[in-house]
């Protein structure tokens, strides 16, 4: 017989709950965080996609950054006017405007890098340094099953 007649299964929140408080709070610690660098988490996750991926056209950050194209125009517009990206024609596509980090907003993200390193580690802080693998890993599968995009 098992020992939890509950039909719901175990007792407690499900994980997509868990997940969506604890993305609530990352972004309130991160706000916080980047707020003395005049950033929003928004404002530095596209910095930080183009830092990795090179130049990309605004529709291509937004779903890199995971907001709406709508909202990337105003990010992208807002930190073009701070000198922290520019934009230049696509080669091959002059339709198609294609956004890079300049030399201002490598230094801005080296000047945030502490502040989010802080709170990376906070939120490490109470999972034991044999976990933190396993705990990655895990985020990494459920937003590969989510979205069919494996990472590597």
């Amino acid at each position: 017989m098992d020992p939890d007649p509950d039909p719901q299964g175990p007792k407690g929140p499900l994980t997509i709950y868990l997940v969506k408080q604890l993305e609530l709070a990352i972004r309130s610690f991160m706000d916080e965080a980047l707020r003395p660098f005049g950033l929003t988490t928004f404002q530095y996750t596209a910095l930080t996609v183009l830092q990795h991926r090179g130049e990309l056209s605004s529709a291509q950050l937004a779903r890199r950054s995971f907001v709406r194209p709508q909202t990337m125009h105003e990010i992208v517009r807002a930190m073009e006017e701070r000198g922290l990206i520019e934009r230049a024609h696509a080669p091959g596509n002059r339709r198609i405007m294609e956004a890079r980090l300049t030399r201002e907003g490598e230094e801005l993200l080296a000047a945030c890098a502490p502040a989010v390193q802080k709170l990376e580690d906070r939120l490490l802080l109470d999972i034991p340094e044999n976990r933190r693998s396993a705990f990655r890993q895990g985020l990494e599968d459920g937003l590969a099953s989510l979205t069919g995009r494996h990472p590597g």
